[in-house]
C-alpha cells in the first residue's frame, strides 16, 4: 500500500516475459546490457520493467525478471521469470515453453493442445517489445523458477496445463484484488469443459463441493468446475456453450444467495444469507430457527429429517432462481451440503448425474 492509502498495483507474467524477452533481444542484436527496460502495454501505454540479471548465453541471450504483483495476493509474486533468445533463420516470432512453464494438453483454450501456455495477450506483447528492437525471427524460450510448483497452486492442472503455469495478463498490469483473473478462470474452466464433451456440468463454490461431488456422483475430470463467488460469470456463461443440464453443488451459505438474486456470493458484495434461511426455516419447520450466527448452526440444530426438509425446500429456492437465470437452455438441479460435505439438500433430476 503507498502513501495515500491505495493499494499498489503490479505487473503480469506477460510484462515480466515480455520486458526479459526486449533485454536478451537488445543484448543480442547491439550489445547493450539495460538495467530497466521499457515495453509497449496493449491500451498503448508504456511500463518500465527491472532487469535483475542479464547475460549472453551460447548463441543466444538470456535476461531475468523478478515479478512484481503490487498489493495483490499472486501466487507468483516474487518469481523469477527468464526469457532465453536466439535467432531464427526467418522473421518470425516463436515460443518455446522452459522449465516451470506449462504446456497445453486439452483443447477449449486460447492456445492449442502442445502449445507451450503463453497466452495470446503476452504473445502479442512480447512480439511487440521484440519487434521494438529488431524485425529479425527470433525463437524466445519462457522459463519459470519453481513454475511446477507454483502451478500447483492455481487452476492450471484442472485446466489441462502441465509442467508449469502460464504467461497471462491482458492489460500487463496487476491490479490487486482484481476479479478479472477469477472470472477468466471459470470462463475457461467452462471452455475447456465443453470442448472435452460434458453436457452436464456441476458448478460448486470450492473444495468442499468439488469433494462431495465427486464421490457422490459420477463425474470425469473436467465436470467440476469451481466457481469461487462468480456464479453470475459461471450462469451467464454456461448458457453459451452445448450443456444440456449444469448442477450447483454447495453449501447453503453460499448458494441460498442466490434466491435473494446475489449472483456474486462475496461476503464484502452480498449479505448474508442466514436471514434467508431463518425466514424458510420458519415456513417449513414452522417455529423461529435457532439463534445462532451461521447457516451451519441453524441446520446443525434441526434433527435429521428437518435438516432434511429444510434442505430440500432451500434447494428448490436455489434451483428456481438460477433456472429464471439461465432460462429454459438449461435443466438446473441443486444440491445442499454441510462443512463436511454431507448431502441434506436436493432439488432437481440429480439421477442425471448418478
Amino acid at each position: 500500500m503507498n502513501k495515500t492509502g491505495t493499494l499498489r498495483e503490479g505487473y503480469t507474467t506477460g510484462s515480466c516475459a515480455a520486458a526479459a524477452a526486449k533485454a536478451a533481444v537488445l543484448l543480442l542484436d547491439r550489445g547493450e546490457k539495460e538495467r530497466e527496460m521499457d515495453i509497449p502495454l496493449p491500451d498503448g501505454k508504456r511500463l518500465s520493467i527491472p532487469i535483475v540479471d542479464l547475460k549472453l548465453a551460447g548463441d543466444g541471450a538470456e535476461a531475468t525478471v523478478q515479478k512484481d504483483a503490487g498489493d495483490d495476493p499472486d501466487v507468483t509474486d516474487k518469481a523469477l521469470i527468464r526469457a532465453a533468445v536466439c535467432w531464427r533463420g526467418d522473421q518470425k516470432v516463436t515460443f518455446v515453453a522452459g522449465t516451470g512453464v506449462g504446456i497445453v494438453t486439452k483443447p477449449g483454450l486460447a492456445i492449442p493442445p502442445g502449445e507451450p501456455a503463453i497466452n495470446p495477450a503476452p504473445r502479442s506483447m512480447i512480439t511487440k517489445a521484440i519487434r521494438e528492437v529488431t524485425s529479425r525471427g527470433v525463437q524466445v524460450t519462457i522459463s519459470v523458477e519453481k513454475g511446477e510448483e507454483l502451478a500447483a497452486k492455481t487452476f492450471n492442472p484442472r485446466l489441462g496445463i502441465t509442467g508449469g503455469i502460464s504467461i497471462l495478463g491482458t492489460t500487463g498490469i496487476v491490479r490487486p484484488f482484481s476479479l478479472a483473473a477469477l472470472q477468466e478462470t471459470v470462463r475457461c474452466s467452462l471452455s475447456v469443459a465443453a470442448a472435452a464433451g460434458v453436457k452436464m456440468p456441476i458448478l460448486v463454490p470450492g473444495h468442499i463441493g468439488e469433494r462431495a461431488a465427486r464421490r457422490d456422483f459420477n463425474t470425469v475430470p473436467e465436470q467440476v468446475i469451481e466457481t469461487g463467488n462468480e456464479w453470475g460469470v459461471a450462469l451467464d456463461e454456461s448458457v453459451k456453450h452445448p450443456f444440456t443440464a449444469l448442477m450447483a453443488l454447495g453449501h447453503p451459505g453460499k448458494l441460498a444467495k442466490l434466491i435473494r438474486g446475489d449472483f456474486d456470493t462475496h461476503s464484502h458484495r452480498s449479505q448474508s444469507a442466514v436471514g434467508i434461511v431463518e425466514a424458510f426455516h420458519k415456513a417449513v419447520i414452522g417455529r423461529p430457527a435457532a439463534k445462532v450466527a451461521t447457516v451451519e448452526g441453524i441446520f446443525m440444530a434441526l434433527e435429521t429429517q428437518q435438516r432434511r426438509r429444510l434442505g430440500d425446500r432451500l434447494a428448490e429456492a436455489v434451483r428456481e432462481a438460477i433456472t429464471k437465470k439461465v432460462g429454459d437452455k438449461l435443466i438446473v438441479a441443486t444440491v445442499l451440503i454441510d462443512l463436511s460435505g454431507r448431502i441434506f439438500g436436493e432439488a432437481g433430476d440429480t439421477q442425471k448425474w448418478r
